[in-house]
């Protein structure tokens, strides 16, 4: 079951981000039970080589494998996809014109404009037909997860987020662009983004610890990333080491 069909089927899906380079903290999280991750190309040192690396790592164990990205970059998605992607989640997502650039660089024509080719793993390097494997890819599309994590958007919030499998909830950058301390504000908007995600797409956000998942879980996201791996091996460090200064 891909990680869409489990969202569509009424699925809570629990992930976490991957910031560190190499195949093993892919094979950590997958060992670890994650539904799926998230390759982190905007706050980490990876590079897109990293980034496609991971992905492929993923792809071959049927870990599905989404990447961060701070911008649309039609390029670089298409190597991504290509490399085994299961999605791509956007940044900061602001109007409804990085919704639609977003959608037409994961779709291949008519109803985008991403460019075709047999030659990667998705399509066995070519060994599946063209007409079978556009079927396929039209039955199920890469996922689009949009971050809204600003206290306004450019276009009214129903439209930005319309055509997005999951709004996601930048809880971090959401609460700087709001003031620090403007509890209010922050539940408020909140509740406004959840209320939008509802219209059609699933509500997703971000969550510290497994504790403050479940509690997200309760306020009804189902894609819900949990921390990171350079996050869980920091706090392992300073738990392990910090009592033998």
């Amino acid at each position: 079951m891909s990680l869409r069909q489990s969202l569509a089927s009424g699925r809570t899906v629990r992930g976490t981000f991957l910031k560190l380079a190499g195949e093993e903290p892919v094979d950590l999280a997958r060992a670890a039970g994650a539904d799926f991750v998230v390759v982190d190309l905007e706050h980490s040192q990876l590079s897109e080589a990293d980034a496609r690396r991971a992905v492929s790592r993923a792809f071959l164990l049927g870990l599905p494998a989404l990447v961060r990205i701070p911008a649309v970059d039609s390029g670089l998605i298409n190597r991504l996809l290509e490399a085994g992607a299961a999605g791509i989640q956007l940044s900061t997502l602001r109007s409804t014109a990085q919704t639609t650039a977003l959608r037409e660089a994961t779709r291949y024509a008519p109803g985008g404009s991403r460019s075709i080719s047999l030659a990667h793993p998705g399509a066995n390097y070519s060994g599946v037909p063209l007409a079978e494997y556009l079927e396929a890819a039209r039955d199920d599309p890469p996922l689009l997860v949009g971050q809204i994590e600003t206290a306004t958007t450019d276009d009214p919030l129903a439209d930005v987020v319309e055509g997005l499998d999951v709004v996601f909830l930048g809880v971090t950058d959401l609460a700087v662009s709001l003031g620090l301390g403007e509890a209010e504000a922050f539940d408020a908007r909140v509740a406004e983004i959840r209320a939008a995600a509802s219209a059609g797409a699933v509500a997703g956000s971000w969550a510290a610890s497994p504790a403050a998942a479940d509690d997200a879980v309760a306020a009804g996201d189902r894609y819900v990333v949990v921390g990171s791996d350079l996050q869980f091996l920091a706090a392992t460090l300073r738990q392990t080491l910090g009592g033998t200064r």
